[in-house]
């Protein structure tokens, strides 16, 4: 089934009922009301009328019946997808973010010598660490057949936003971080911007490779805005494979609460902005 087309109900037992009953009508008066024909066939024909609608009313349960169960599964089959977009964000999430620090702390550890190697092989060990964790632990809330019986991880908030961007410096980001008073957000709403932050993060250091990256979040009006702006490479922004998956998942994720998102050059270095509404504050 094709999950991008809804499925229609086209039921051809009206026009073809009242066509019969204009053919039983057109009987009628042809027959007049002469004869013992007027008493006969009128008594048919109220026969075949009502034998006519008991058809009608059942071929319209069943064609209807069919057409809930063809809903049933296309709604099933729209829920798989959603579900396996979910999947496939998460996942670039987790293997896209520890695998670019990973890369990039390993090419910045080729120039360096002494002390500073083994504080580069620390950063590769943690990031490795880190998101072998992660995807363990989605592999096993997949593979659980109760959901109840796997263990839950604390949702991220916005006061994990330093973390998140000392993570990013040990691929050599110069980070400044500004998050002004927001009030009461949603755990939605800072999950949502944790994954902004991340992403745009992970994306100026996988492009530019280390630079100034300045992230400021802040309320306007009824939503929170998330801006990660970095300065630049000294040369050319590099292309990696597979690059601009996690701008797209971002945005599907943003438009999905009812956001804003926009990923742009801005002079000699590239900017990532989410507009997240959130009810408004007090």
């Amino acid at each position: 089934m094709d999950v991008r087309q809804r499925p229609s109900w086209r039921s051809g037992v009206g026009p073809v009922t009242g066509g019969v009953f204009a053919v039983l009508v057109l009987l009628m008066v042809a027959v007049g009301g002469v004869g013992s024909a007027a008493v006969v066939v009128p008594s048919l024909l109220a026969v075949a009328a009502v034998g006519v609608a008991v058809f009608a009313v059942r071929r319209g349960r069943l064609g209807r019946a069919a057409y809930e169960e063809r809903l049933t599964e296309w709604a099933a089959a729209q829920a798989a997808q959603a579900e396996r977009m979910r999947i496939a964000r998460d996942l670039h999430d987790i293997v896209s973010h520890g695998l670019g620090l990973i890369t990039v702390r390993a090419a910045a550890a080729r120039y360096v010598t002494g002390a500073d190697v083994a504080e580069a092989l620390a950063d590769i060990e943690n990031a490795s660490r880190e998101a072998t964790s992660e995807l363990r632990h989605m592999l096993t809330v997949l593979r659980a057949a109760d959901d109840d019986a796997v263990p839950r991880r604390p949702v991220e908030g916005l006061d994990q936003l330093p973390a998140i961007v000392r993570g990013a410096e040990v691929a050599g980001l110069r980070t400044e971080l500004t998050v002004e008073p927001v009030g009461e957000v949603p755990p939605g709403v800072q999950v949502a911007v944790c994954k902004v932050v991340r992403e745009a993060l992970n994306n100026s250091a996988r492009h530019a490779g280390p630079t100034d990256v300045r992230v400021r979040v802040h309320r306007d009006g009824d939503s929170v805005v998330v801006a990660v702006a970095d300065s630049g490479p000294g040369g050319p922004r590099r292309s990696t494979p597979g690059a601009g998956h996690g701008l797209i998942g971002l945005r599907e994720r943003v438009v999905g609460l009812g956001g804003a998102f926009s990923a742009e050059p801005v002079e000699a270095g590239f900017r990532v902005t989410a507009r997240i509404p959130d009810g408004g504050a007090e």
